[in-house]
């Protein structure tokens, strides 16, 4: 159910202009005001994580392959991303590609790595316009060549972009991504180079394919699933949950507005009172 609209902020008010202030110093080309006029700018999450669910069953329902929703997935991404610039969100992480889909139809796997691909080979030049930095978090060893090379001159062109960060969960399980951290913490020690017995969380986030990125304040899920499918299990241990039944392919402007004022409509404790 969307969010009822609150009144427009006073732009000259100056904690909302210090507020702006800050957003535009991590994302140059942030205008939340124009874009979301009734969230104070300080409310605005500095991070978004999104389970994007839905492609196969919003194809299936208009007589289509499921291909033909994951296509259509693809637009919303960077629509999404684009939402993201306006309001100065910093990070977008998307779950594109978990370990458990490996699973699916050979032949639709073959599609998700091809629409990869060609996704990234065809965003290339307008992340690169529009400032946006690239990374990719999971097992990029399990992918087809022509993804990683995909991946890695995507991210080698965007290194120095100064706005937003998407990231993209590709062959991506949290388990396997923990163990991975374990591993490497372990390795450590043994090599005399950690001590066991001081480590940290902050050192097992450090070895984490998201080190050096903040936690997500949100999280997104669409087409109304209740679960966090294996996704950042580690660092969504203080993200606020918002669920909607909107299928991926429908998730409009709109939609991502509402979540947003959903998000900052929430007083966050972190365990305290």
């Amino acid at each position: 159910m969307p969010t009822t609209l609150r009144p427009k902020l006073d732009p000259n008010d100056p904690a909302v202009r210090a507020a702006v202030d800050r957003i535009r110093a991590r994302v140059p080309k942030a205008d939340p005001l124009a874009f979301l006029p009734d969230v104070h700018p300080g409310k605005i999450p500095r991070h978004i994580a999104i389970i994007m669910d839905g492609n196969g069953r919003w194809a299936q329902s208009r007589g289509f392959d499921r291909t033909f929703g994951h296509r259509n997935g693809a637009r919303v991404v960077r629509e999404t991303l684009e939402e993201c610039v306006h309001l100065g969100i910093e990070y977008l992480t998307l779950y594109s590609f978990s370990q458990e889909n490996w699973k699916r139809p050979a032949d639709e796997v073959a599609a998700l790595m091809g629409l990869c691909e060609s996704y990234l080979r065809g965003e290339q030049d307008h992340m690169v316009r529009e400032g946006i930095r690239f990374r990719v978090i999971g097992d990029r060893e399990g992918l087809p060549a022509s993804v990683r090379d995909a991946i890695r001159d995507v991210e080698a062109a965007t290194a120095r972009a100064d706005g937003t960060m998407l990231v993209l969960a590709l062959n991506y399980g949290a388990r396997d991504e923990i163990v991975r951290a374990a591993r490497r913490l372990a390795d450590k020690a043994a090599r005399g180079l950690v001590d066991p017995e001081t480590l940290s969380h902050d050192d097992l986030a450090g070895e984490l394919d998201t080190a050096g990125i903040p936690d997500p304040d949100l999280l997104i899920r669409t087409a109304g699933e209740m679960r966090v499918s294996n996704f950042l299990l580690w660092q969504i241990s203080y993200a606020e949950f918002h669920v909607t039944p909107t299928l991926w392919p429908d998730f409009s402007r709109d939609a991502f507005h509402d979540a947003v004022r959903d998000f900052a409509a929430r007083q966050r404790k972190f365990g305290g009172l």
